[in-house]
């Protein structure tokens, strides 16, 4: 059995949960515990603080974590990325009062920025030389300039609302960060078999964002073109049709260039054309 340490509340939570389920892996969260046993997998899951998933894993506690790339390469624990899961995106960013003229990276020299990420911060400037105060804190590191207890941030932006709230810009992107399948070195055989089921569903799902299965009657005359036009993972499935000069064709879109195809395909004079969601893809 795998045991997976997981973020015990907040958007990485969710979104894990999310993923589980879509892979068909029942997880109990009604009655929060520390410890939630699958029925249906061999798999538990470990709830705990987003800080100590690297150091539970990389230690064997838990085979597996489920973490932010921010806090994987700010622990700097000995563990391996088995997989990153593209949810959870945010960057990490240089912020500082809106009313200032920022003239670039050596405005920090001397200044205090507050953070809760000092290794990447002080790595960072000193790759470019740069000389700053470093105020580690753990609690809201954007009220830091408008109290008086730094000039500037370094802090895990997503959409920067929060950051206009207070009156801050962001103006150096330091690092971008999306959820990581992070693993034990020392898994043994066994438990690499289960986790090479747990990406082969985590890989279906993810292999089904954003796409649209596509089925529609075209005019065999046009069929070549109407085929050029499909960018679908590979040939589209041609079958004839009963009326005479139609056949059906089956792809599949993805859903950024869905409405664009779309207007080629019916100019190409495609009709009848049904959309339906993906759930699982294998490829």
């Amino acid at each position: 059995m795998l045991r997976i340490a997981v973020q015990a509340k907040g958007r990485l939570f969710e979104e894990t949960m999310a993923l589980f389920e879509e892979s068909d892996i029942k997880l109990s969260t009604t009655k929060r515990t520390l410890l939630v046993q699958s029925p249906n997998f061999p798999i538990e899951v470990l709830f705990l603080r987003d800080d100590d998933i690297p150091q539970t894993v990389a230690t064997g506690v838990a085979d597996l974590g489920v973490v932010g790339e921010n806090e994987f390469v700010e622990k700097g624990e000995d563990a391996e990325i088995v997989k990153r899961l593209g949810f959870s995106k945010c960057r990490l960013a240089l912020a500082l009062p809106k009313d200032i003229d920022y003239p670039g990276l050596r405005w920090f020299e001397g200044k205090k920025i507050a953070t809760s990420y000092p290794v990447i911060l002080r790595r960072f400037l000193a790759e470019r030389g740069v000389n700053a105060e470093i105020h580690v804190i753990t609690g809201s590191v954007e009220v830091s300039p408008g109290i008086g207890l730094a000039d500037a941030i370094f802090d895990i932006v997503s959409s920067g609302s929060t950051l206009v709230s207070n009156r801050l810009k962001e103006v150096e992107v330091v690092m971008r960060s999306e959820a990581l399948l992070i693993g034990n070195k020392g898994l043994d055989d066994e438990k690499r078999e289960v986790l090479d089921e747990l990406l082969f569903r985590m890989n279906a799902v993810k292999a089904a964002e954003d796409k649209k299965y596509v089925l529609m009657n075209a005019p065999k005359e046009k069929l070549d073109e109407i085929i050029a036009v499909l960018p679908g993972m590979k040939s589209p499935t041609v079958m004839p049709l009963a009326q005479e000069g139609w056949c059906s064709v089956h792809t599949v879109l993805d859903e950024k260039r869905f409405w664009e195809i779309i207007g080629k395909l019916k100019g190409l004079g495609a009709e009848g054309i049904l959309v339906l969601p993906i759930e699982k893809m294998i490829v």
